[in-house]
């Protein structure tokens, strides 16, 4: 009898074991998936009543052809040129109101999207973001005779690890993070406390651990409210950077709300920061 007591007690302790097993093995599978939201659709930008902006392409290491646009200026050799790096969800067409709003105080702006997203082939990851944010450099650089030391790097959420690993192999000349965060391990961690996600996550962009080597200009732009990235990460980054830095706090402003888009206080802050401390 005691015996088949034990079994019972064994074999009732093993099924919740199982389920969680289930459940890590379904999270460490389908991951991505809770990470990235790439939507497919982008208009015709001859449809979108727009002058000035080009349509582009160019190519990974890897073999990929990604699209984009570029909106010129009329200076456009002696304009610095922003590269932006979009966050997790969409495609650049929902950026089109940032890229306006950079082109009237005089920058140069690529929109481009990661592999995955606006319809561009392949699935993202944090070595093929990598590889896309190189490949949009290299093509600023050598097919469109930008300036290395004109370049600035914008990064939005998710795109903020993306710009931060690009500028700690290939320096630019001012660094603009909105909605930054110290790793997406700790975001995870944050939202998900019920889940061990620092031992599970496989896409980290730890950028807490690289911006000490960052060497360039930085600003850092955060919503007070925000609630996907709360300001707390983005101080901690902005705390563990060199000079020269600046931080700059939207107030009441949350993660998607338009003010953290193309917003007065944040136009005014990336001109303000590039008067000071751009090319």
């Amino acid at each position: 009898m005691t015996l088949g007591r034990n079994f019972k007690m064994s074999a009732t302790l093993l099924i919740p074991v199982a389920v969680i097993a289930v459940l890590l093995l379904a999270f460490w599978a389908g991951q991505r998936r809770l990470m990235y939201f790439p939507l497919g659709d982008v208009p015709a930008i001859a449809g979108l009543g727009l002058d000035g902006v080009e349509e582009v392409t160019f190519d990974t290491a890897d073999g990929l052809r990604l699209s984009g646009w570029l909106f010129t200026v009329d200076d456009a050799d002696r304009a610095n040129t922003v590269i932006v790096f979009h966050g997790n969800a969409g495609n650049r067409a929902h950026r089109i109101p940032l890229a306006i709003a950079l082109r009237r105080i005089g920058l140069q702006v690529l929109l481009f999207d990661y592999r995955g997203y606006g319809g561009n082939p392949g699935s993202p990851t944090e070595q093929g973001l990598e590889l896309d944010a190189r490949a949009a450099r290299e093509f600023l650089i050598n097919r469109r005779g930008v300036e290395a030391g004109r370049l600035i790097y914008f990064g939005e959420s998710l795109g903020t690890g993306v710009a931060v690993k690009l500028a700690t192999e290939h320096p630019s000349a001012a660094l603009i993070l909105r909605s930054p965060y110290t790793s997406m391990a700790d975001i995870g961690q944050h939202h998900y406390p019920w889940l061990p996600v620092r031992l599970l996550l496989r896409d980290r962009y730890d950028s807490l651990m690289l911006i000490s080597r960052v060497k360039t200009p930085l600003l850092i732009i955060a919503g007070e409210r925000d609630y996907i990235v709360p300001a707390e990460f983005s101080r901690r980054l902005y705390d563990a950077a060199p000079q020269p830095k600046t931080f700059v706090s939207i107030p009441g402003a949350d993660h998607n709300d338009d003010e953290l888009l193309d917003g007065r206080m944040v136009l005014e802050a990336i001109a303000k920061f590039l008067g000071a401390n751009g090319p």
